[in-house]
């Protein structure tokens, strides 16, 4: 049996190459702050799609900044309209701050499902890559994508494509770590796995990527210890509190 330890998935607080220091950008200071408040209303949306209210304090945490550093771009976002900070301190995005960040994750997704399903990157290299490719996908070569892939639903990690026009019978999903003992499958890997390396390799490689079916067998002090097709292995909480899965 092999042990996923939480040692091995070392969370990269840093912004990566997907967030606020974006590959691919010779311009100065000006598309530096454009591309800034682009990876902050990004990163917004992935908050709340994942049913946590965004505040500055999961800003820090989801990009790795300091809590000033956050604190100065919000306000760039509330005075570009982008954004609202409310009494109770959290954000709340105005209608074309969400626009914006719709946008960018749907192309963002469209871009992953491309990398896999077309081009046959590895599993585990595709969110870096497409935020490679997020910024150069014009609207004509988006309807061409659509019109490609037949409208996806969802990226490869099972996040939701904002602006598809197909439906999917809810599911009811729960976190691994919450998970009861029995089969499941995995439907949803989160955002915060994705930029890490480490555990997105160890996700592919164990036999848990999103379609995957497994066996819950126990839930431990050390994790959650499963059955995949790559055999026995006990997935570490860090990692079975943002995998989704469903019951099979």
């Amino acid at each position: 049996m092999l042990a996923l330890s939480v040692r091995e998935c070392k969370w990269r607080k840093g912004p990566g190459p997907g967030r606020i220091a974006k590959r691919g950008l010779h311009s100065p200071a000006m598309a530096e702050m454009h591309d800034a408040t682009e990876a902050y209303l990004e990163t917004i949306l992935e908050i709340e799609e994942e049913g946590v209210t965004p505040i500055r304090a999961r800003l820090v945490e989801r990009l790795g900044l300091s809590a000033p550093a956050v604190s100065e771009q919000v306000k760039r976002l509330v005075e570009q309209g982008y954004a609202e900070l409310l009494d109770d301190r959290t954000l709340k995005l105005t209608v074309s701050g969400r626009a914006l960040a719709t946008s960018i994750v749907r192309r963002h997704r469209l871009a992953e499902r491309l990398l896999v399903d077309v081009i046959g990157l590895e599993w585990e290299k595709v969110h870096r890559e497409a935020d490679r490719w997020e910024h150069a996908i014009s609207a004509d070569v988006e309807a061409k994508l659509v019109e490609l892939l037949g409208d996806p639903m969802t990226c490869p990690h099972g996040n939701p494509i904002p602006g598809s026009r197909r439906t999917a019978e809810v599911v009811a999903t729960v976190v691994l770590s919450q998970a009861r003992t029995g089969p499941v499958t995995v439907t949803r890997v989160s955002e915060r796995l994705e930029v890490d390396d480490e555990a997105i390799a160890l996700i592919a490689h164990g036999g848990l990527i999103p379609g995957s079916a497994i066996e819950v067998l126990d839930q431990r002090d050390d994790g959650v210890l499963v059955r995949t097709d790559a055999g026995d292995r006990v997935v570490p909480d860090a990692i079975a509190r943002l995998l989704w899965v469903a019951p099979a």
